[in-house]
């Protein structure tokens, strides 16, 4: 479990990058930009949210995994809603990504800043990255846009 004092002091960077105006941009594939740190909460027997590290990491983000026992806690310590919760949480620059969001959105909210909290794909859904076989069309589900209060819209279908 994630001790108060780690979280105030992972916030507060978190805060201070976003009031310095720090925009995070993501890497295309085969750029040769420096990879997006993208910090990740999960529990360590979990094999789809480490196929889902995988993704993100082939597509421009350099993931730093933080194995937790008690998810509840740490996506109630960081603000995420209860309607968009799935196995695995993760903080990129100023957003929160909640479940098997395709890198590619992520790579599209770091880039166009939009004033949401973060993206979720709500559930476990059996098309999305790290949980679709290995080959398999990503397809059949959605990527919400979400605030703190629980309010979605959609960002993405597949």
């Amino acid at each position: 479990m994630i001790g108060r004092r780690t979280f105030v002091f992972r916030v507060s960077g978190l805060v201070a990058a976003g009031v310095a105006g720090v925009r995070v941009a993501a890497q295309a594939p085969g750029s040769s930009a420096k990879p997006t740190p993208i910090t990740v909460y999960k529990s360590s027997g979990c094999k789809c949210c480490a196929k889902w590290v995988n993704h993100v990491r082939d597509n421009g983000f350099e993931p730093v995994v933080q194995d937790e026992e008690d998810m509840d806690a740490v996506k109630a310590q960081l603000g995420v809603p209860e309607g968009v919760r799935s196995c695995h949480t993760a903080l990129v620059g100023k957003y929160l990504i909640e479940g098997h969001v395709p890198a590619s959105d992520i790579q599209r909210l770091v880039r166009q800043q939009p004033g949401v909290s973060g993206l979720a794909v709500p559930g476990m859904s059996s098309g999305t990255p790290g949980m679709a076989e290995p080959g398999a069309k990503i397809a059949g589900f959605e990527v919400v846009a979400f605030q703190r209060d629980g309010t979605t819209k959609t960002f993405a279908r597949y």
